[in-house]
């Protein structure tokens, strides 16, 4: 080296140097940060990060390398302004603290994280209204959007399929995708069931009046119960809790049926729960059955009788469908199997 000469800083010096600057502002690495370090123009790091392609593989690997050491996060909002694209997805789910969204929720993120996405989950407790002013929110932030067990009518759905890619689950609205659950093979089969036992007088806990999944289960059930020439009633619309389940145990006795199809395992628990404290006993007195197979419900005593869907399956295959090429025909509805799983909550009817 000639005399005079000034030794460059080591590359990890400089590193220092500027997460010390980075610190002292008090933000986070920029486009320019690694520019500096990485000896190129801001210009050529907004290419590297956002169209490698663009530039040589050797700068693009500096320029990576750089970001790497700089603990660099590409802002969602920015590359939003760029790409038109959020890297985001919604799910908005009815109520999360029913076990059913538990397994939803985990095969969305799972789908969503092997595609590179990151899942933002929000809760619309029941209420329609507060579902669309979720959803308003959400918008502008995220790339599609999954809604579990909505609450919306057929038209605010439409209006909102057409601003953002929408997937609906456990609701079927003419041109928006959605994942239903075969609805009639496990309602066939729990009727079956209940028929094998004796049982002739049935009644259907239903959910809430804005649920299109209590009204398809209820169809179906009327439908199976015509069939097998039993008598059906249905009692609601109730609250799909365990307290909405409870609250219904004074209506179920007075329609003194020997069996019940409750709307969920939720509701199900609920007046298990109630029967028992009026000491009435399931299923020699009363059989109960549910839907969803939620977790828990083979560890109430007695074990509960349900109607299990893949709930997983529904997450990670509506996820998928919202990243479909929206260009393309879109899958109108993706059917989920169903079955029935025996426990101890049905028995034979009572003499």
């Amino acid at each position: 080296m000639s005399e005079g000469a000034v030794t460059p800083a080591p590359a990890s010096d400089r590193a220092d140097e500027i997460r010390a600057r980075i610190r002292a502002r008090g933000g986070a690495a920029t486009i320019y940060d690694i520019a500096e370090l990485a000896g190129v123009n801001p210009s050529t790091v907004s290419r590297a990060l956002g169209k490698p392609g663009r530039i040589s593989v050797a700068t693009a690997e500096r320029v990576q390398a750089a970001a790497s050491e700089l603990d660099f996060r590409i802002n969602p909002a920015a590359r939003a302004l760029q790409t038109g694209k959020t890297g985001m997805l919604g799910l908005v789910v009815a109520d999360i603290t029913n076990p059913v969204v538990f397994d939803v929720v985990r095969g969305a993120e799972h789908e969503a994280a092997d595609a590179g996405y990151t899942l933002v989950i929000a809760e619309s407790q029941e209420s329609g209204e507060n579902e669309s002013e979720v959803i308003e929110r959400l918008l502008p932030s995220v790339d599609a959007l999954v809604l579990a067990t909505t609450r919306l009518a057929p038209e605010r759905l439409l209006d909102i399929a057409g601003r953002k890619p929408v997937v609906l689950i456990n609701e079927a609205v003419d041109e928006v995708p959605s994942v239903v659950a075969d609805v009639e093979t496990g309602v066939n089969e729990v009727i079956d069931h209940l028929v094998a036992l004796g049982h002739t007088s049935l009644v259907y806990l239903a959910g809430p009046s804005t649920s299109w999944i209590s009204r398809r289960r209820w169809e179906a059930i009327f439908a199976a119960a015509e069939r097998a020439d039993v008598a059906i009633v249905e009692a609601g619309p109730n609250v799909p809790t365990i307290d909405g389940g409870r609250d219904a145990a004074r209506r179920v006795l007075a329609l003194r049926a020997t069996a019940v199809i409750a709307y969920n395992d939720l509701m199900a628990i609920g007046l298990m729960q109630a029967l028992a404290a009026e000491g009435i006993a399931v299923p020699s007195q009363l059989s109960i059955t549910g839907f969803d197979d939620i977790f828990g419900s083979d560890l109430i005593v007695p074990a509960l009788t349900t109607v299990r869907t893949d709930l997983e399956a529904a997450g990670r295959r509506a996820v998928a469908m919202t990243l479909q090429d929206q260009s393309q025909p879109q899958t109108p509805v993706a059917p989920l199997l169903t079955g029935l799983i025996v426990r101890g909550s049905t028995g034979p009817a009572p003499r």
